[in-house]
């Protein structure tokens, strides 16, 4: 094999713009996915709208307001904790970590219908288990910097 060949599969990434690799590759799996669902979901009730099969029509009344503003409330409370806690420690990724845990708790608690014991067991389960390995992976799997 010629040196043109194998460095096809060498990749090169500037430090300081390290940060940036993965949220590109997030941006564009996103964004084909919109794509996918655009076209799978889109096209048809665009057709249904045409065809007067369906209709728009937009009420406040059949919005959830607490779950809305609640949504939005723990969203913002949960992006400016994770800034102030991680301050106290840089670079160790520990304010993502600290925040993910009790953001997820009460999202999920937000969003719980019926709520028994199992439900928040599992509520808090998941809770601690998944942001652990999502800052284990990738804080320390992949060195990404996080909050």
């Amino acid at each position: 094999m010629g040196k043109g060949f194998s460095s096809l599969f060498e990749i090169s990434i500037d430090f300081k713009e390290s940060h940036m690799f993965f949220p590109t590759i997030v941006m564009w799996v996103l964004l084909l996915l919109l794509a996918v669902i655009l076209i799978v979901y889109g096209i048809p009730f665009l057709r249904d709208l045409r065809n007067g099969k369906k209709s728009l029509s937009f009420s406040a009344e059949h919005i959830d307001k607490f779950r809305l503003f609640g949504t939005i409330f723990l969203t913002i409370a949960y992006f400016l904790s994770m800034d102030y806690v991680g301050t106290f420690f840089p670079n160790m990724g520990l304010g993502f970590l600290f925040m993910s845990i009790p953001f997820m708790f009460l999202h999920s608690l937000l969003y719980v219908h019926n709520l028994d014991r199992k439900k928040l067991l599992l509520l808090c389960m998941n809770s601690i288990i998944s942001p652990c390995i999502a800052w284990y992976v990738l804080a320390k799997m992949f060195n990404i910097s996080l909050p």
